[in-house]
């Protein structure tokens, strides 16, 4: 079986890192990947690569930033003549990026066949553009893979048929568990002179929280609180940064003696500092499936999430925008009151389980 895996930005790179693993580990997969160069810069894909061993891409679209839009109208535009070349026998593709719908679109409207790996998540909220990614994604796949059981009955009320999704695990956790050991190594902690449990880690990059100048302030009015007790390191996101810049927050960040503000930073390293953080506070989807894994704290920081089971079992906490909410969670995760449950099937196996139904599909499909 002939597959076309596609990448395009950095939390695709995780995923498709375990599924790169299960196919290579069977005969009958042809595995080609695609990387669209949506994230195209050293600290935002090639560090990645290299930390988690990916195979070099067969082929790079090279599309680089831009707006929705043209990003998107760019990606299919450079994608179709490689499906009519390589006519693989199913297109996979992960997430919610741009890279994902665009992708997608081009494989249905050339009758491939389309998998859509961490399906069915939702945040029910159409103002984000991921949550436009995820719905149009799985309305056109036909087979959805699902991380957790909320996936299955957000599919279940679209009309999804049964036999078309199957519940997983999640690939990402693969991932970590397989690079824990060795991000245990990394010496990022030392470096920047932390004492483990006793530091924060922040990361922030959706449009909504860092393009609106009241809200970006909002967060920074909390980070200088929480900096007072207890140092954050803030690897900041170049969009985050140009952003940070204009509203002059930059410059007062680095002036808190507690702030300590880096480049980007590689999965290995970045591995590191999530677990031996006291507290994780970010606005990403993946970092809140990886710390209820590392059991460590993590505050997110919007008014909802489409991956509701690490808040019901894991140590998620959903506090919003407002500077109170985001102490106040702060305290809760500081005095210990999170639970800590590992969610059914994150078990470092998703991968597997994923290549094993693909290879008995396409045998079907064949026969």
């Amino acid at each position: 079986m002939k597959i076309v895996s596609v990448c395009g930005a950095r939390p695709n790179f995780m995923k498709i890192a375990a599924l790169a693993r299960a196919f290579a580990a069977r005969l009958e997969f042809e595995a080609r990947l695609v990387h669209t160069g949506q994230h195209y810069d050293a600290s935002m894909s090639q560090s990645f690569f290299d930390d988690l061993a990916l195979p070099r891409p067969d082929i790079n679209l090279e599309v680089g930033s831009a707006s929705h839009a043209v990003q998107t109208a760019l990606i299919m535009q450079r994608f179709e003549p490689v499906v009519q070349e390589e006519r693989p026998d199913a297109v996979l593709v992960v997430g919610d990026v741009n890279s994902t719908i665009a992708c997608g679109l081009v494989a249905v409207k050339l009758q491939v066949p389309l998998i859509h790996v961490e399906a069915g998540l939702r945040s029910f909220d159409r103002t984000m553009p991921e949550e436009i990614n995820r719905l149009l994604t799985d309305a056109i796949s036909d087979l959805l893979f699902v991380t957790e059981p909320s996936g299955i009955a957000n599919l279940q009320r679209e009309g999804i048929p049964a036999e078309k999704m199957h519940l997983v695990g999640n690939v990402m956790i693969d991932t970590l568990l397989a690079h824990r050991e060795l991000a245990a190594r990394s010496d990022m902690v030392g470096r920047l002179e932390l004492t483990r449990g006793e530091y924060a880690v922040l990361t922030l990059h959706r449009p909504a929280n860092v393009d609106d100048p009241a809200t970006l302030g909002r967060i920074c009015s909390a980070l200088e609180e929480i900096q007072r007790t207890t140092p954050v390191v803030f690897p900041v996101h170049p969009r985050t940064r140009g952003n940070l810049e204009r509203t002059g927050w930059l410059a007062r960040l680095q002036q808190l003696r507690g702030m300590r503000l880096t480049e980007p930073i590689g999965y290995l390293d970045f591995l590191k500092l999530m677990s031996e953080a006291g507290v994780v506070l970010t606005d990403s989807g993946g970092i809140q499936e990886e710390t209820t894994v590392l059991g460590v704290p993590c505050l997110t920081l919007r008014e909802n999430t489409e991956r509701p089971i690490t808040i019901e079992q894991g140590t998620n906490q959903l506090v919003g925008l407002d500077p109170a909410r985001i102490l106040a969670g702060f305290q809760r995760a500081r005095s210990g009151q999170v639970p800590r449950r590992v969610p059914e099937l994150w078990d470092g196996h998703a991968g597997s389980r994923i290549a094993d139904i693909i290879a008995r599909w396409h045998r079907e499909r064949s026969a």
